[in-house]
């Protein structure tokens, strides 16, 4: 399918220094985007990408509408869908009440296959092309994961959890057979269509010293894969993985002694790190993955996201809605709440941070960036359309809005699945064909 796309264009190129920093990006206020087999082969003001064009080609006409990378997503649960909202008081009770309840169900290949229609449905719907999921326990939860990422040719990651212990026994495997079962996914869906399988020990609560040793070994094998797992979301939850593993000098180090932690590795939450636990993610390139609405709803802290960002030693950052401890599926409302936290931290998160975190931030995080998060030629055509009045709340606002950044302030604030016009995977418009 070749075409053009034509709306105002923003991309970025590097995290915004500041909000007059206009080098962070490119703007285009009639732009266009020429789309050849699923890839943006131009970028630019609208006439010229026109005039390289084959004459008569078709142009969908998306303004006044913004148009950016599609947004990513680096850390949710796939089968926690019907989990969100539920009532609990902390991190720990929500797990044995409801989330452990709720993955038993697939087991059943069928559910599974059910839910990852709404799952990849809602992913369209909220304008996020790319996301790294955590899978269930069972084989068949990736399987049904990967097979529609892959029906709907969406660039994906995901893993199926490895949880040995300290859960109910119809959620858990053993050492060997989550080695032997992530391998198989591995061997029938890593590089599948656009798909990118992550090696997932849930975390160290859950995951015998057996169980480590083999997600090590997968990892050794396997050093191109990512890795992802959950680190210090609470303080409760650091001193139970402390108990289990008293041979560490923290819960970081859980990790780093079966070679868990490195450059392709997303630690979703990471909160709760002192200064030497800091030091070894920002030594080792790990990644801390932020999930505000989550760690808000289940009271687990306040990430201290500028701490991370301007220390001598930075620390990678990456966002992420944590469907199902988090309360929504649109990283605009994610961003909306991770201002506030930063508010709460006596600091301030500027839009152009917010929309470079949901788009080349990410990216970057999952070393990604040459194919994802941009709107750069030769990138792959993942593409959202963003109406700031889509509302008539926002509409109301919009009126008295003089600059791209209040602009996009708007969308972050009072945005939802309303404020996204489209969303296109590969160059072809998926949203409109739910």
């Amino acid at each position: 399918m070749t075409h053009i796309i034509r709306g105002r264009l923003l991309s970025f190129h590097r995290r915004p220094e500041s909000l007059s920093d206009a080098a962070s990006y490119q703007y285009e206020e009639d732009g266009g985007l020429l789309i050849v087999d699923g890839k943006i082969a131009a970028s630019g003001p609208f006439e010229t990408v026109k005039a390289e064009a084959p004459e008569g080609i078709a142009v969908t006409d998306h303004r006044p509408h913004l148009i950016l990378p599609g947004l990513i997503d680096t850390h949710l649960h796939f089968p926690q869908m019907q989990v969100v909202g539920s009532y609990a008081a902390n991190l720990l009770e929500w797990l044995n009440t409801y989330t452990f309840v709720e993955e038993q169900r697939f087991a059943d290949p069928a559910h599974g296959a059910r839910i990852a229609v709404s799952f990849f449905d809602e992913m369209i719907r909220q304008g996020t092309t790319t996301a790294t999921a955590y899978c269930s326990v069972h084989k068949a939860s990736a399987d049904a994961y990967f097979a529609e990422a892959q029906r709907r040719n969406m660039l994906m990651l995901g893993g199926k959890v490895m949880m040995d212990c300290h859960a109910p026994e119809a959620l858990t495997d053993t050492p060997q057979s989550s080695y032997d079962d992530t391998k198989a996914v591995i061997a029938e869906w890593h590089g599948k269509g656009r798909n990118h399988v992550v090696i997932s020990p849930r975390f160290a609560l859950t995951s015998s010293h057996e169980q480590m040793e083999m997600a090590g070994a997968l990892a050794s094998e396997f050093p191109d894969l990512h890795i992802q797992t959950h680190l210090s979301e609470n303080r409760a939850e650091i001193e139970r993985a402390l108990e289990l593993y008293p041979e560490a000098k923290d819960y970081t180090d859980i990790y780093a002694r079966y070679g868990l932690v490195g450059n392709k590795t997303l630690f979703g939450h990471a909160i709760h790190l002192s200064e030497r636990e800091r030091d070894l993610l920002s030594e080792t390139g790990a990644v801390a993955v932020h999930c505000p609405t989550s760690n808000l709803f289940l009271g687990s802290g306040l990430f201290a996201l500028k701490d991370y960002e301007r220390r001598e030693k930075p620390v990678r950052v990456a966002v992420a809605t944590d469907i199902g401890g988090g309360t929504s599926y649109s990283m605009l409302k994610t961003m909306d709440e991770a201002y506030k936290i930063q508010q709460l931290c006596g600091e301030r998160l500027n839009p152009l941070d917010s929309f470079f975190y949901m788009t080349r931030g990410n990216a970057e995080a999952l070393g990604l960036e040459d194919r994802i998060g941009t709107l750069e030629t030769g990138t792959d055509a993942d593409i959202v359309v963003l109406d700031a009045r889509a509302t008539p709340a926002m509409a109301l606002k919009m009126e008295a809005v003089s600059t791209l950044a209040e602009e996009l302030f708007l969308l972050q604030t009072l945005g939802d699945d309303r404020a996204i016009a489209e969303t296109y995977v590969a160059g072809s418009p998926a949203k409109s064909a739910i």
